[in-house]
């Protein structure tokens, strides 16, 4: 298959939407601050594609309308692949339910935070880096139940609807995390395994500064997980990586950052202050079975009261303007949180 020629971020703009080309048959889309992405299952397969993830409650039609911008009017999934259950990651999937009678699937370790069995451990604050961390406590960690709706993913690493794809077990920002991988142009959905912006903070988020990191830190609970998926996606050596958050990243400089965060994992994402930095959550299929004690960050802390109102309302402005540019609107990340 032919490596998409043009590396650069370039924006499609159509029907009101602003969405984008991460390699051929694979699509993303900007929701305030997290993407969605539609992969079409291949030419035999005629107009069939599959979604994964599903952004921001409130993002359901954004991503009804990009769907049929590309596959045509009532054009549904064969598919809803979850790479995990985080609120940004889940938030417009009742919205699309109902419009779509599609199987959702998911890694079975995190089933239960998608069944309404567990609550994710909760975030951490202290983990610094900026007021998006700073904020975290107010993130949505009460699991959905889908009941029926979702289901357990393989054992094999088949992607159902998607024959040429294979999922990657990556935990450490969840229990379940899983990567999307496609080995004959090496395009990688690394989900939040590691991302192409700082999470972490609200600038980056606004301005979506192009820069590999780790997991977003306020949500990641085993790091000693999260660095040997790190490790397992560099081994695959893709070309082309789309993550959970930040535009995609190609080639050479995509080999030069990942190579770098495997080799420095601890000196480039790993919090020196954090609730999981010294003891992971633990899990299970069950969900969540143990959660270390918090761990106050002072700098955090000496800081939070005097920038506390006045970062939260730049973030609001801030991402306001953003979602206005990116077609989510923050109405729905409001309402989650």
């Amino acid at each position: 298959m032919e490596i998409l020629k043009n590396t650069e971020y370039t924006p499609i703009k159509s029907s009101g939407l602003e969405y984008y080309q991460v390699s051929p048959g694979v699509w993303g889309m900007k929701l305030v601050f997290v993407n969605i992405y539609i992969i079409a299952s291949g030419e035999e397969e005629g107009n069939s594609w599959v979604l994964v993830d599903a952004g921001l409650k409130g993002s359901g039609s954004k991503i009804i309308r990009m769907a049929e911008d590309i596959f045509g009017e009532g054009s549904k999934p064969s598919a809803i692949i979850l790479t995990h259950g985080h609120f940004d990651h889940v938030g417009a999937l009742e919205e699309l339910l109902s419009v779509w009678d599609t199987p959702v699937y998911a890694h079975y370790l995190e089933l239960p935070y998608l069944k309404g069995i567990s609550s994710y451990p909760p975030p951490d604050p202290m983990v610094g880096g900026g007021l998006m961390s700073l904020l975290s406590f107010m993130y949505p960690k009460k699991p959905k139940d889908l009941g029926s709706r979702v289901h357990r993913l393989g054992t094999n690493g088949t992607v159902p609807g998607l024959p040429e794809w294979q999922f990657v077990h990556t935990p450490g920002h969840s229990p379940g995390q899983i990567s999307l991988f496609r080995e004959n142009d090496r395009t990688l959905i690394a989900a939040d395994t590691f991302v192409t912006t700082k999470q972490e903070s609200a600038f980056s988020v606004i301005t979506q500064k192009h820069i590999l990191s780790g997991p977003p830190k306020y949500f990641t609970i085993d790091w000693v997980a999260a660095k040997e998926s790190v490790i397992k996606l560099s081994q695959l050596k893709p070309l082309v990586a789309a993550t959970g958050h930040g535009y995609p990243m190609y080639a050479e400089e995509l080999n030069r950052a990942l190579t770098n965060l495997a080799e420095n994992f601890e000196e480039e994402a790993v919090p020196v202050y954090g609730r999981y930095v010294k003891e992971p959550a633990r899990a299970n299929k069950n969900g969540v079975q143990y959660i270390p004690k918090r761990v106050n960050n002072p700098k955090v802390i000496s800081g939070a009261a005097i920038l506390g109102l006045v970062a939260a309302f730049a973030l609001v402005w801030g991402l306001s303007r953003s979602s206005r540019k990116s077609t989510g609107g923050i109405s729905g990340f409001i309402s989650s949180i």
